[in-house]
């Protein structure tokens, strides 16, 4: 078996069924992507909305393309028509882009809201109030399915720091799955921290190097 197929068996084997990987697949070859497609994998992540259509073009259109990168609106156009998930909600104003985008190819497009709870400045993300002005127009919004949030932890090595950020992910949302019965998914954790997400309530990890080797740039 290829490596790059042990490897991605090897994390799923160890985080049970409850919890969906997305391989990152973000200056990984076509090659590479196949080889996890041919054990039966079908959710990758891009940060590039042109690397992913690339690669969606060359790839079998069963795959669950996850766009988990900052996204420009000028930009929607090009994913609208295929991407499965997307993680990076970070304004009021790509979410309009998005609806409409969504709208124009018939479809809605499910999105998660990211939830800035890292203190890095060159984070994206929202605070709580921006994501409640947001699910409070959502309504207004038919080409768009918010379904939860997504969050990225701070790039220390403190683990009480990365800890304590996505317990503050799980408390807003708690809160929000409270009144609102489609929020079902927390994307937090990747490669290095995953564990701890999982045990602070993540059902969705992004892990790219641990699975298809250190990246390309």
């Amino acid at each position: 078996m290829d490596l790059v197929q042990q490897n991605l068996n090897k994390i799923k084997k160890e985080v049970g069924e409850s919890v969906l990987v997305v391989a990152v697949s973000k200056t990984k070859s076509i090659e590479s992507i196949k080889k996890a497609y041919e054990i039966g994998h079908r959710d990758f992540g891009e940060n590039k909305i042109q690397e992913m259509t690339s690669k969606f073009n060359a790839l079998p259109k069963d795959i669950n393309w996850h766009m988990i990168g900052h996204i420009q609106t000028n930009k929607v156009k090009y994913l609208a028509p295929y991407v499965s998930l997307i993680h990076s909600l970070d304004s009021l104003k790509l979410a309009k882009e998005i609806n409409k985008q969504a709208v124009k190819n018939n479809r809605v497009i499910e999105c998660l809201i990211q939830y800035k709870i890292s203190s890095d400045e060159t984070k994206f993300g929202l605070n709580e109030n921006e994501i409640m002005e947001i699910l409070d127009l959502e309504n207004d919004f038919e080409g768009i399915k918010i379904t939860g949030l997504m969050g990225m932890a701070s790039f220390v090595d403190n683990k009480n720091i990365i800890e304590n950020e996505f317990k503050k992910l799980k408390v807003l949302f708690d809160k929000i799955k409270y009144s609102n019965k489609k929020f079902n998914i927390i994307s937090m954790g990747m490669t290095m921290d995953y564990n701890l997400a999982i045990k602070n309530g993540s059902n969705v990890i992004r892990v790219g190097s641990k699975i298809f080797g250190e990246r390309n740039g």
